[in-house]
């Protein structure tokens, strides 16, 4: 076993373990720790599969931005009755158990007996693709054009906060 194949897995049991971790828990604040942590882990296997750029989107803008949001509006609520939380087991739980078991079983057969008839010469060009000169590249040769209508809705979208602001502090 290599070190980047014991990464892999020891990253994937921390994801699994924390995502696990985060919704048996009661505390909203804790969950959303535990969803932090879910993050970076989530990161650290971006980059044992060479997705660098990703890796870093996704430590700097979920782990970063969205959950300080979160935790803002986790705090906002007041959430400090965990009780109300709570319910009986219901039909819903039942089903859900139900599903979530039948999901494992999907997974354990696919990891399990459908990976050995992948090719591995599929894989090779991967290592270039997680890069941020290949991003560039094809962000502003292939997808030009979406990006630039993707700046000018973001544009529209600033502007138009700015106005309902301004109208408020009027």
């Amino acid at each position: 076993m290599t070190l980047q194949s014991f990464l892999f897995y020891f990253l994937a049991i921390i994801s699994v373990g924390s995502a696990l971790m985060m919704v048996t828990r009661r505390n909203p604040v804790i969950a959303a720790l535990y969803l932090i942590l879910n993050f970076f882990a989530l990161g650290g296997l971006y980059l044992t599969l060479n997705a660098q750029f990703i890796a870093f989107i996704q430590v700097l803008v979920y782990a970063g931005a969205i959950m300080v949001l979160f935790l803002f509006v986790i705090m906002l609520l007041n959430l400090g009755d965990v009780q109300l939380l709570g319910d009986k087991i219901s039909y819903k739980k039942i089903i859900a158990v139900g599903l979530s078991f039948g999901l494992l079983m999907e997974l354990i057969y696919i990891f399990g007996y459908a990976r050995a008839n992948l090719p591995a010469s599929r894989f090779d060009k991967s290592v270039d693709l997680g890069t941020v000169e290949n991003i560039g590249k094809e962000l502003f040769t292939t997808f030009l054009f979406p990006f630039e209508v993707t700046s000018i809705l973001l544009l529209a979208a600033i502007v138009g906060a700015v106005i309902l602001a301004k109208r408020k502090l009027e």
